[in-house]
């Protein structure tokens, strides 16, 4: 399996011939994902059968090679949710191809990183143009250009502490209800956000990110504004929430949980 996928990356970095007009509605990802995900039973956590990925690796390669062939300039040319669509299954598809390196003995996508270079530091694949790593996509891309910070409830970096990989294909028709419908259920997943002893404990996400979530989107100047608009998730309780909605509730964050995030796990 690891020769296979080993095989695999080194022709990612070497794709980006000529390919048909790109395909918005993602069909071979959505396929995909659709196929091999699976929402735990509290429909906020889900859980990815990467040994099914693996019998699919044709088919994974064929979205990765479509993904790789797009161009700067074709690029350039799309609706800004198109281009978001595009970045946020790319980084979940190529995170996928990733994992299968060392799948199944993998157990945190940590394992794949070095003492001198993280797992999501490494050029494994080529992307407009040229080689790049997942960071690229995240922190060159998506959170300087696009400056919407739910888009950290829609990238997933293959650990149960990650908002969920969804089981369907980001679209640009549908961009924002499923971004918005990522935020709800991270935010309503009380093993990563809820309201215990007072407090609001939340994921490390918004630590790490603070910035982006206190840069306007929605309003939003501050965490505690996030905290507001998503009261009803983090709590069931109707003083809770009116703390939460008040902005005088204190903050904790909670450790991330960089286990894999495959099925049975």
């Amino acid at each position: 399996m690891l020769k296979r996928f080993g095989l695999l990356l080194a022709g990612l970095l070497m794709a980006g011939g000529a390919f048909a007009q790109f395909d918005h509605g993602h069909a071979g990802w959505d396929a995909l994902v659709k196929k091999h995900v699976r929402w735990l039973p509290d429909n906020k956590q889900s859980r990815v059968d990467y040994a099914g990925f693996e019998a699919q690796q044709a088919e994974l390669k064929k979205v990765l090679d479509a993904y790789s062939a797009v161009s700067r300039a074709e690029f350039d040319r799309w609706s800004r949710p198109q281009q978001m669509a595009f970045l946020i299954n790319a980084y979940n598809a190529f995170t996928v191809a990733l994992i299968l390196t060392k799948y199944p003995e993998l157990k945190s996508i940590k394992g794949l990183g070095s003492f001198v270079q993280s797992p999501w530091k490494k050029r494994f694949f080529r992307l407009l143009g040229e080689e790049r790593h997942l960071d690229w996509i995240e922190h060159e891309q998506l959170r300087p250009n696009y400056a919407d910070p739910r888009v950290h409830a829609a990238v997933n970096c293959a650990s149960i502490g990650c908002p969920a990989l969804r089981d369907e294909a980001f679209t640009a028709a549908r961009l924002d209800a499923q971004l918005e419908d990522g935020m709800l259920r991270f935010m309503g997943d009380r093993t990563r956000n809820r309201v215990r002893e007072g407090r609001v404990e939340v994921s490390a996400i918004f630590k790490w990110f603070r910035e982006d979530f206190e840069r306007g989107h929605q309003g939003f100047s501050r965490l505690e504004d996030v905290f507001a608009r998503y009261a009803a998730q983090l709590s069931d309780d109707p003083a809770e929430r009116a703390s939460l909605r008040a902005k005088t509730m204190p903050v904790a964050h909670l450790d991330y949980d960089w286990s894999l995030n495959a099925t049975g796990r």
